[in-house]
């Protein structure tokens, strides 16, 4: 019974948790529908609300924005929008903040969570999966006694790569690993139990060292 209860678990947990996480997704992105005008409401129009209205509202909202910022008057109503957030202060750092964030993650040219890696952490002989996030600046390293090439890495933490830790470690002591990133992140969202290529189990170590 408990072999059959766990493989039912086992069939279950990620149908379970998927369908809630979307839900919650959908849910948060449909207040965006509460933005209309009462007359223009699914519920008013139609008669009942329909679950998802606010995702296709988000998605067109964001498609049409960068069909607008495409074009030379869209770029001159961003640089007006954006002269009026630098003028206020708090707000204009935290806007120019993740301005640069995303333009780094989601540019083209950029090379941000590109490239996964191992790293030695938390201490020397130990390894750890790591993504390259860039280079720091000359004024990051210029007190450090090494000379070099040094890079950015992010540490993501297990099993909520969410969180994690910044590292800046010379080039020489990084190993690139030949992974994608979705492959590096399900091996460490697993605590490492999958094989990131096959997704089978990782087997167990030959041998283990004796318990002190």
């Amino acid at each position: 019974m408990r072999r059959y209860f766990i493989a039912g678990l086992l069939v279950w947990l990620p149908i379970v948790v998927t369908f809630v996480v979307l839900s919650w997704i959908v849910g948060t992105i449909d207040a965006i529908v509460d933005w209309l005008p009462h007359a223009w409401r699914p519920e008013a129009l139609l008669g009942r609300r329909i679950p998802g209205m606010g995702v296709v509202m988000a998605v067109a909202i964001v498609f049409l924005t960068g069909l607008v910022a495409a074009n030379v008057l869209g770029q001159r109503l961003i640089r007006l929008w954006e002269a009026l957030i630098h003028r206020i202060p708090i707000v204009k750092s935290i806007y120019a903040s993740v301005k640069q964030v995303s333009e780094t993650l989601f540019s083209d040219t950029g090379q941000a969570f590109r490239t996964a890696v191992l790293v030695q952490y938390p201490r020397h002989g130990t390894w750890t999966i790591a993504f390259v996030t860039g280079e720091p600046a000359p004024e990051t390293v210029g007190n450090l006694n090494e000379h070099g090439r040094f890079l950015t890495v992010m540490v993501p933490t297990t099993p909520n790569p969410t969180s994690g830790f910044l590292l800046i470690v010379p080039a020489r002591d990084v190993i690139p690993l030949d992974l994608s990133i979705d492959e590096a992140l399900k091996y460490v969202i697993s605590l490492g139990t999958l094989n990131p290529k096959t997704r089978s189990p990782v087997p167990p170590p030959a041998d283990l060292p004796p318990s002190v």
